[in-house]
């Protein structure tokens, strides 16, 4: 007898839970909040142009990601590019990234470059997270390289991330950032990065058109209020539309938001999801028409900007005109992510220009500010320990979200590889 699988959120994670269960003979019902799949990966039409909400890209390693490409007969849409990356530092932009531009770069001592780059390199090498699990990451940073490197390179990153959070970080959760980077390098000068023609939208529809090839169903636009917990196990959801019961129930869904939708979990699990706390997102999209810079990554270290940096995302994936995205991250109860969007804005505005003064106002065609509450889990030292396990003690219910890949980085290709595994775990 078939079981009756819902799955909540329709993001990444979300249909690749959907996709392995109609893979292994399932036909689940996937419950959605927004009116469209892709949760952040999801696109919109900016004036004309199909494109991510919030920016993505693909690195070498994102094996997960080229396993479902492959089956879906996606594997000609992946396109690499050479990208580059920058540095705003002092007022001019130099270049970053390489061995070469770290010795030239302005502004820093030769032993503090070298401490640098050892650091870095052995990040790359390195494939042991766990020792780095409980260490907390800015003194691990600074014992490497030293207070004068930090000060350039790395602590406004820290503040302009995290904020008050900044000094309490998993030093693995760093690490593998700094990794999947340095993994993206075909060579010590060179990285490279991936695009999928069309966008994220490319892969979300063919696993969307999989899902319901399957005898799956999407509700959108239909977020679960309750899920409906009776003498330790999973009976349904509860929506708008009634109840409708389920055998089991996999949720995807923020962290955050469980304790409202599953009150019934015993209090001590309650406590611990209660505890995970997240940084929003306030992501300023500018249509231009002339380049920022020829950079993918530009980092940005100056007085007059509450920015870590800026991503030209049209120096990666080509289009008519071009598109930056400047991520403002910040914990969604700190008063700037109260602020309006035309605050965002008129800075970013101020901020290109500054970066490359041969803008003018005239070449803003577009801009745009999207917000996503819950954009990104902060990792203490220790976090995953402190993560209730994704099958719970209800009979029936399993529950994730981005949180459960650390200390890997938050990306498409990590959502997908631990949604195929909680679709078996079932």
């Amino acid at each position: 007898m078939s079981q009756r699988i819902a799955v909540l959120g329709a993001g990444p994670m979300g249909l690749g839970v959907a996709y392995q269960l109609v893979r292994d003979g399932h036909k689940p019902v996937i419950y959605e909040a927004d009116d469209r799949i892709g949760g952040m990966a999801a696109c919109f039409d900016f004036g004309g142009t199909s494109i991510e909400r919030y920016y993505h890209f693909h690195a070498t390693s994102d094996v997960a990601f080229f396993e479902v490409l492959k089956e879906l007969g996606l594997t000609d849409k992946l396109q690499w590019r050479k990208t580059r990356m920058g540095y705003y530092f002092q007022g001019q932009v130099q270049p970053w990234g390489n061995p070469i531009a770290l010795l030239k770069f302005k502004g820093l001592s030769f032993i503090a470059k070298f401490r640098y780059g050892l650091h870095a390199f052995l990040s790359t090498k390195r494939n042991d997270w766990r020792p780095l699990d409980k260490v907390e990451a800015t003194g691990w940073i600074r014992r490497w390289i030293g207070e004068e490197a930090w000060e350039v390179l790395w602590r406004r990153l820290f503040d302009y991330k995290f904020y008050e959070y900044a000094e309490n970080l998993s030093a693995a959760w760093i690490w593998s950032r700094i990794r999947r980077i340095g993994r993206s390098r075909y060579n010590l000068f060179h990285e490279k990065l991936g695009y999928l023609d069309g966008g994220s939208d490319t892969l979300l529809n063919a696993m969307r058109d999989a899902i319901i090839a399957g005898g799956g169903e999407f509700r959108l636009s239909t977020p679960v209020q309750r899920v409906v917990i009776e003498n330790d196990s999973v009976k349904g959801v509860s929506t708008k539309d009634g109840i409708d019961t389920y055998d089991k129930v996999i949720s995807t869904v923020p962290l955050p938001y469980v304790p409202q939708i599953m009150p019934d979990l015993p209090a001590h699990l309650l406590e611990k999801f209660k505890s995970v706390k997240n940084v929003a997102v306030v992501c300023i999209i500018a249509k231009l028409k002339n380049q920022v810079t020829d950079n993918f990554w530009l980092n940005v270290n100056d007085p007059d900007m509450d920015i870590p940096g800026i991503v030209e995302y049209t120096n990666l994936r080509r289009m008519d005109e071009h598109i930056v995205y400047v991520p403002y991250y910040v914990p969604g109860e700190h008063p700037k992510y109260q602020e309006p969007d035309h605050v965002f804005v008129d800075k970013v505005k101020r901020y290109l220009i500054k970066i490359n003064p041969a803008l003018q106002e005239t070449d803003f065609i577009e801009v745009r500010a999207s917000r996503y509450r819950f954009a990104q889990p902060i990792c203490e030292p220790g976090f995953l320990d402190r993560l209730p396990p994704i099958q719970l003690p209800i009979r029936g219910l399993l529950v994730a979200d981005t949180s459960y890949y650390y200390p890997e980085d938050r990306g498409i290709s990590e959502s997908i590889g631990l949604a195929r595994k909680m679709a078996r775990m079932i």
